[in-house]
């Protein structure tokens, strides 16, 4: 029998094409649905693609010509009954009906590119969707730290659906706005001149609005190799993660936002042979320092959103990480400390690092696979949750 998840992904894949928004996420809950209602008619199975693939009334149309041309075929002896003019034996027979649903090899499903060929041969872009489609199933629960490289690369078309995007903040710079406090002074005189320098209208400001400043600080030790390369890779196809200032430390500290601009697997080899210390030990607090007496304290760090990637295992003096985390905090609007090892229900902060940065982090996170990227995105953004770590 023909895998689900590939079916699923290629009736996705056939959406798409038809213009309906049809990603990895929805063709998962159409495979899943299959699995749970276990459809026996073709009603049924449009049942389970109407209520997990269409998410607004305008694309119920498309559905219908997409679902009529891939299992139109598809004949439920269910309606045929007491009508003896109609008969239900179609193209492929009632008895094929409940199995060709779920492309069996005798279902000439050719929308999909099935063949009832033991060997036909799928094409190039059949095959890609459901490989993505099943690696974002499969690979989505796993921890980062238990992903090599390969594994990790198949994320990365998940991970640019996510937004990155950080809270506003007023800017020095004004906009016209119907209910701004101050007169623009500069626009009334400007529509004075329709009116022979008579000011008949005021035109009123505001400050503008823009986004705050994402900083990311990325331990890169040995211990935090694989979780360092997932959180770099998001920055770079997550939407709106371009814009971030990145660093790494170990045993120093080291500039990648220049290198992030590349693509991800070049920024990945780059930032490794740019950084000597990948895989090395660790002192968050003379990494921390060095970056508020070089770049923080110059403007980079006031006023942004820091987020520091560590699991905490401080090599150095826990006291110098503290008083670092201390001028931290003054500076920034947030900080937030991204840990996997707190996804485990027995992790106490209570001795080294981790416990000397605590009193100084706004939000605790994991963030250690990829459906527990959730709660980091929330508090870049500033929103709330009920599942988080630390409130």
């Amino acid at each position: 029998m023909t895998d689900l998840a590939a079916l699923a992904a290629r009736f996705g894949a056939a959406l798409r094409s038809e213009g309906v928004a049809v990603g990895a996420e929805r063709s998962a809950r159409f495979a899943a649905a299959i699995t749970v209602v276990a459809p026996d008619s073709t009603s049924e199975l449009y049942r389970c693609a109407l209520a997990t693939l269409v998410s607004d009334p305008t694309e119920i149309p498309l559905l219908d010509r997409v679902f009529g041309a891939v299992f139109g075929g598809l004949v439920d002896p269910a309606e045929f009954r007491g009508d003896p003019g109609e008969s239900p034996i179609g193209a492929w027979g009632a008895l094929n009906a409940p199995t060709a649903a779920f492309g069996y090899p005798n279902a000439p499903n050719a929308a999909f590119g099935y063949s009832s060929a033991p060997n036909a041969a799928l094409g190039e872009r059949e095959v890609e969707v459901p490989t993505l489609g099943s690696a974002a199933e499969s690979l989505g629960s796993r921890d980062f730290g238990s992903l090599d490289p390969a594994e990790l690369a198949l994320l990365a078309e998940v991970m640019s659906q996510f937004k990155i995007a950080t809270p506003l903040r007023r800017s020095r710079r004004f906009r016209t706005a119907r209910g701004g406090r101050d007169v623009d002074l500069r626009q009334t005189l400007r529509r004075a001149r329709r009116s022979g320098a008579e000011p008949l209208l005021l035109s009123r400001r505001t400050l503008r609005r823009k986004p705050r400043k994402l900083v990311v600080l990325c331990d890169i030790s040995g211990s935090m190799q694989a979780n360092a390369r997932a959180m770099l890779q998001l920055l770079y196809c997550a939407s709106g993660g371009a814009g971030a200032e990145v660093f790494t430390f170990a045993t120093r500290l080291t500039r990648l936002t220049r290198v992030l601009a590349t693509r991800p697997a070049d920024a990945l080899r780059l930032a490794g042979e740019l950084a000597p210390d990948w895989s090395g030990g660790t002192r968050i607090g003379a990494g921390l320092r060095e970056f508020l007496d070089v770049h923080g304290t110059r403007g980079m760090a006031r006023g942004a959103v820091v987020v520091i990637i560590s699991d905490g295992w401080e090599t150095g003096d826990p006291a110098e990480l503290g008083e670092q985390m201390a001028r931290l905090s003054r500076l920034a609007h947030r900080v937030i400390w991204v840990n996997p090892r707190t996804a485990s229900a027995r992790y106490q902060p209570l001795v080294g690092g981790m416990a000397a940065a605590l009193p100084y982090c706004d939000r605790i996170v994991s963030a250690h696979r990829l459906d527990a990227l959730a709660p980091l995105l929330d508090a870049i953004a500033g929103l709330r949750r009920l599942d988080d770590v630390q409130d």
